[in-house]
């Protein structure tokens, strides 16, 4: 009778799929790290200049420019929600009208024929999304209103921008997030002039300080009245990702 001791081990049927697995997951890897890299950091994914075309043309260089209408009459959540949102259709009639010759304007343009269109359906016009943060990331725009983060930091001179529609200036990304929870002296005003266009170019002067000295000096107080949370909490993962 032969020991036992004697015989060759014998692996386990699973055992011929083992290296193959395992080989596949060291490929898939190596695959995986520069793709994930490439998709987070080229310009495709961060996007900046991205102006998808709308079903209205409507123009923010009139609108918020030329007639001097605040950001906040269309987009009303902002100071209280997470969320800009769009406007319903009825916030457009309220001046284009169709029904209204006295105060309806431009109601025969065949440009707001899709906003006549959705009055009369009830069906929402589809506006496409431009700034568009990832799901992992949590963005609430009251929490940046509220502490004197003025919309052009992040969106830049809306005001300027035509017919053509609204387009993405800044990338979204990580990094530029960071940049400004780091320093945010460097964007905060005070809180009636946080939708305003042209604040940046009208600061208020101590002698011959510089716009960016100004902004500075300004930055730093409001940080301390407006109770700025640390730069620990600001830069830690989980502030933003929850």
């Amino acid at each position: 009778m032969s020991d036992s001791s004697d015989q060759p081990y014998v692996f386990p049927s699973w055992a011929n799929y083992l290296l193959p697995v395992v080989l596949l997951m060291i490929v898939g890897a190596g695959m995986y790290v520069p793709a994930t890299t490439y998709l987070t950091l080229s310009a495709g994914t961060l996007n900046p200049g991205y102006r998808p075309e709308q079903p209205v043309p409507y123009s923010h260089e009139l609108h918020a420019g030329e007639l001097g209408m605040d950001c906040t009459y269309c987009h009303t959540t902002v100071e209280d929600a997470a969320f800009a949102a769009i406007p319903p259709t009825q916030t457009c009639i309220n001046c284009h009208n169709p029904e209204t010759d006295a105060a309806g304007l431009r109601k025969n343009s065949d440009k707001l024929q899709p906003v006549y269109e959705s009055y009369r359906t009830g069906k929402p016009v589809k506006w496409v999304k431009v700034h568009d943060l990832a799901d992992y990331s949590y963005f609430n725009h009251s929490a940046h209103v509220n502490k004197g983060v003025g919309c052009y930091s992040c969106h830049g001179r809306v005001d300027k921008m035509g017919e053509e529609g609204v387009y993405q200036v800044e990338n979204l990304s990580m990094g530029w997030c960071i940049e400004c929870h780091r320093e945010p002296e460097k964007h905060l005003r005070p809180l009636d002039q946080v939708t305003s266009m042209t604040y940046h170019l009208e600061l208020p002067k101590v002698g011959d300080e510089t716009d960016e000295e100004a902004q500075l000096r300004i930055g730093l107080e409001l940080k301390e009245k407006y109770n700025i949370h640390s730069i620990a909490y600001m830069t830690s993962c989980s502030t933003c990702h929850r």
